[in-house]
């Protein structure tokens, strides 16, 4: 594959506008992130799909079971997803999140703040990575001497993530 510089960037209204997963158990996966995560049930054919949103969207997550049935996680050391992040509006309701996923014995793998942004990280029922996160205001993010961003990586404090609802 040839690579080639580009000059012009993207159109900056781009988004990524919903990611599809394979499960090997849509009742499963139904009951994290409908269940746990709270994310609502738009539409759902029977055992085989699922489509879930926040705030009315057709779907921000497509569940299927279509070529996983019964089927387990990827091997370590293969390509595929590294995780899904799920962006929440604010702080607090990152808190919110941190909340269900504790009353829900859902364990974590690791939570950091990385001065843009503070993020929480855990694998779903299937073995996917999930990151649930809030940026901080553009205006907050920490900058070089030249204005690039000169994100980082500390431990976030889960206390204070909660203390925020």
């Amino acid at each position: 594959m040839e690579t080639t510089n580009r000059t012009e960037s993207i159109e900056p209204g781009v988004r990524i506008g919903h990611v599809h997963l394979k499960v090997s158990d849509l009742d499963r996966a139904l009951e994290f992130y409908h269940g746990v995560l709270g994310f609502d049930l738009v539409q759902r054919f029977g055992s085989q799909a699922a489509f879930l949103s926040a705030g009315g969207y057709h779907h921000h997550i497509g569940l299927n079971t279509w070529e996983s049935e019964g089927g387990g996680p990827p091997a370590p050391g293969t390509t595929g997803l590294y995780h899904v992040a799920i962006l929440y509006p604010t702080r607090a309701s990152l808190g919110d999140a941190l909340r269900r996923l504790t009353e829900a014995g859902v364990a974590l793998q690791g939570a950091s703040d990385h001065g843009v942004s503070e993020a929480l990280y855990l694998s779903d029922p299937d073995g996917n990575g999930v990151e649930l996160y809030w940026d901080r205001p553009v205006e907050e993010w920490p900058r070089t001497a030249d204005g690039k961003i000169a994100m980082f990586t500390r431990p976030l404090s889960l206390r204070a993530l909660l203390d925020a609802r």
